[in-house]
């Protein structure tokens, strides 16, 4: 069995439908602080993260105070946006998006949502790992067998915590504890 601590990056410098690969602001740094401090006692142990700036930087701290190298891991990345759409136009089709399910989105969409997961479930020791929150949603979604893309409204660097482990009939991931949540504004 594993136990992954998924955090959500801090808040970022831009939306989503401005800048696709964002820093943080001055509230995100002091967020990915504090997260620091939470997860401190739990290390040393591998750090994973998204490939985008906001995850990369929201992971930094802890990566030091722990004196490990961070690994990117692109399968928990941000949930790409349909071809076409212009950025403008990404936090409509996102907001459209939430609403719905990974059927209602199609292949595309449940071949991310399984890469999620499967990379999650192939972690073979106490991780954790720098994510997004839609991403998040996909695990919490396989550890309580739903397809709402959205099943909770995850603050940033909120910590969600998953055990996962093998059975006979393949990966098990159960929720532990759900991050906090916030009335979370897309960014």
């Amino acid at each position: 069995m594993a136990r992954i601590h998924l955090v959500r990056h801090g808040r970022a410098t831009a939306g989503w439908d401005v800048d696709p690969d964002p820093d943080l602001d001055d509230l995100g740094r002091q967020q990915a602080r504090t997260v620091t401090d939470r997860l401190e006692a739990l290390g040393p142990r591998p750090l994973l993260t998204s490939p985008l700036r906001r995850c990369r930087r929201t992971a930094e701290p802890l990566a030091a105070i722990w004196g490990v190298d961070v690994g990117i891991e692109p399968a928990v990345a941000e949930i790409p946006s349909p071809p076409g759409v212009e950025m403008a136009e990404r936090v409509t089709w996102l907001r459209a998006a939430m609403a719905g399910s990974w059927t209602d989105l199609g292949s595309r969409y449940a071949t991310y949502r399984d890469q999620v997961i499967a990379s999650i479930a192939a972690l073979p020791g106490d991780t954790v790992v720098f994510s997004h929150f839609i991403a998040i949603n996909v695990v919490i979604g396989a550890a309580l067998g739903r397809d709402d893309l959205v099943i909770r409204s995850l603050d940033n660097c909120s910590v969600t915590i998953v055990d996962t482990s093998w059975a006979a009939t393949g990966s098990m991931i159960d929720l532990v504890e759900s991050g906090h949540e916030a009335d979370t504004l897309i960014r």
